[in-house]
């Protein structure tokens, strides 16, 4: 993709035009993002504290017994999102859902063992081993282009 800034002194509101040969997912995504009042800040709980979490700092995102955890390097923190959302707020090309209760950080992976039948295994940087659903095996690997 391509991205063209032109300074023009008599313009008096930004103006965003896209041109595409056809509609694609990443056009799409383009919009949404363009389009979206909602607020990207991601916050979360821990020891009755409200802190506010770095994209980059996550890990990984899990749902147990009907609530929502992020996990970070500085521990666990309780969220208030569900994880629906928190797929819609978090970067698309770093965040990825693994199964119907987990989405991790393509970043925070050390690597994939797909010596598992039917699914694959994943090593992420703060030690944790989790596993890809096998409804989510083909979503996986054709972000990993295999």
């Amino acid at each position: 993709m391509r991205v063209e800034i032109k300074i023009d002194s008599s313009c008096t509101e930004p103006e965003i035009i896209i041109m595409t040969a056809s509609v694609t997912e990443e056009v799409n995504n383009i919009l949404r993002k363009l389009s979206e009042d909602v607020p990207q800040i991601i916050s979360g709980v821990r020891d009755g504290k409200v802190e506010v979490l770095e994209q980059a700092d996550l890990v990984r995102i899990y749902a147990n017994a009907g609530k929502v955890f992020a996990v970070t390097n500085k521990g666990e923190y309780a969220l208030r999102l569900r994880l629906y959302e928190l797929e819609e707020r978090l970067d698309a090309d770093s965040f990825v859902r693994i199964s119907n209760s987990e989405m991790i950080n393509l970043k925070k992976v050390n690597h994939f063992d797909l010596g598992f039948t039917g699914t694959i295994c994943v090593k992420l940087s703060d030690g944790t081993t989790t596993y890809v659903s096998r409804r989510y095996v083909s979503k996986v690997k054709k972000i990993l282009g295999i």
